[in-house]
């Protein structure tokens, strides 16, 4: 062993040794606020994800211990340490997490190489505003694709520090800048305020360009104002900032280009926000978006190929609900008009990916499809417990003869369904979240469904139902078997 990290050192390579920080229930909110910047990593002993990850986040925490500034990494045992990983919403391992001075500022997106976390951390713990000194650099920053946030202060106070702490939570979709220059305050006409920019490219006489923030600038009101304001009436949503749009959201999607087309692009865009502007106070949220970026998006909708120039119309509703436009975009906005009355009117029938509700479905495993789901897993008669798989995931594959058997244990019971249904074929409802396959819930006759986090072999199946179901199920003894 000493041979080994001898010829480590010579290559340049260091061992990394209890560079991770391990938080606990009795430690984390002592502990989590005297970093600036920390990465925590919520996991299971048992998580085989986690097991993987472990070295690389190792290798990771000694070179960022290292960096300048340094960036600390943390993990948490969830199955030692319940009540924190239940604040933090965590749900599957690993997860990891990113907070600032004490709080949490966003879900880590990054990758899960030690490189790729070097990389991603350092990013985040650069300077999340810059300052602007002269008019110049104010007028280059605000000519740019994006959305662009100013703030024009008098000195290092407090509206400075309040709209640093909106920068640091909001800084990896928005960008920050301030100044303090006599000149440009002069210039622009502001003094401790800050002013939202919009693109110039999305101007229209619809709205104003640039918004500005009224009364004193407090960090939660100021975020609020950025999320509110910062796509307009009508934003260009694309593939990298579509989680910025709140939902109901009604996109128009057709050739979205604003490098080639720019008036191209407004004049469908025009026509959105004229017949969208009818209907303003109302909880609507508009964007237009390129239908070639989002092809598999449209294929949700059934419209992954219309052959047609005109936009496609889809309204996504705030609990996942599906609507599209069935009539063309008419130029006059008329079928616009009567598309969104109808959502207010909640005459829209709702679009459903389905499979064909099965004619014969007498096997131990109830098939679910999206035309059944409600009636099926939703039955306040009934406790499901419910797979969503894909039909090339290997593990689901090997689930499938275990998931038989325990169905088959159940059969005579009328109380507990065990069901499956193909989540690439089928819409999947919420509350039920898939983000990967195969994924379980349990939805009890009375209650909210949740997800199934235990073991895969038949024994840990038996145990968890008997313990989570309503009713007492029937005698249910089996012979451990293994995945």
């Amino acid at each position: 062993m000493k041979v080994f990290v001898c010829l480590l050192a010579v290559f340049g390579l260091t061992v990394a040794d209890g560079d991770v920080l391990e938080f606990t229930d009795d430690t984390f909110k002592s502990e989590i606020g005297k970093h600036d910047i920390i990465l925590v990593e919520f996991f299971a002993p048992w998580c085989g994800h986690c097991k993987k990850l472990a070295p690389e986040y190792e290798v990771a925490a000694t070179k960022l211990k290292r960096a300048d500034p340094p960036v600390p990494l943390a993990k948490v045992d969830c199955i030692e340490n319940k009540d924190t990983c239940s604040e933090f919403g965590v749900s599957g391992y690993p997860t990891l997490k990113i907070f600032r001075d004490g709080e949490i500022s966003s879900d880590y997106q990054g990758p899960r190489t030690a490189d790729g976390i070097v990389s991603t951390m350092k990013k985040q713990s650069a300077p999340v505003t810059k300052e602007l000194s002269t008019v110049d650099e104010i007028n280059a920053f605000i000519d740019n694709f994006d959305v662009g946030i100013v703030g024009y202060f008098t000195s290092a106070n407090n509206a400075k520090s309040e709209f640093a702490k909106a920068a640091s939570k909001l800084f990896e979709d928005y960008r920050f800048a301030f100044t303090i220059s006599e000149d440009a305050l002069k210039e622009f006409g502001y003094s401790d305020q800050v002013v939202l920019y919009r693109p110039k490219r999305l101007k229209s006489k619809f709205e104003e360009n640039e918004v500005v923030f009224e009364g004193d600038v407090k960090s939660g009101k100021l975020q609020t104002f950025i999320t509110d304001n910062s796509k307009g009436l009508c934003g260009h949503m694309t593939t990298d900032n579509q989680d910025q749009f709140q939902k109901p959201l009604l996109v128009a999607y057709y050739n979205v280009d604003y490098e080639k087309n720019q008036k191209g692009t407004n004049y469908w865009r025009n026509r959105v926000m004229k017949v969208g502007k009818k209907y303003a106070g109302k909880t609507l949220n508009y964007a237009v978006a390129n239908k070639g970026e989002f092809a598999l998006a449209l294929e949700e909708y059934g419209l992954a190929d219309t052959g047609s120039d005109l936009p496609v119309v889809v309204i996504q509703g705030s609990k996942g609900e599906k609507f599209r436009m069935e009539d063309e975009f008419s130029r006059d906005g008329a079928t616009l008009d009567a598309f969104i009355t109808a959502f207010f009117d909640g005459k829209l029938e709702q679009y459903l990916k389905s499979e064909p509700i099965p004619e014969d479905d007498e096997g131990p495993v109830k098939v679910v499809v999206a035309k059944n789901f409600d009636k099926v897993v939703n039955d306040d008669t009934k406790d499901v417990l419910i797979e969503f798989y894909a039909p090339w995931c290997g593990h689901c594959k090997k689930l499938t003869p275990i998931y038989e058997e325990l169905a088959s244990k159940l059969a005579n019971d009328e109380n507990i369904v065990i069901a499956k249904m193909d989540a690439t074929a089928n819409d999947v409802p919420q509350p039920f979240e898939v983000r990967g396959f195969p994924t379980l819930y349990w939805a009890p006759m009375s209650g909210k469904p949740k997800k199934y986090e235990g073991g895969r072999e038949i024994d840990d199946f038996v145990s968890y139902i008997k313990r989570e179901a309503t009713k007492k199920p029937v005698d249910l003894t089996s012979k451990k078997t293994e995945l």
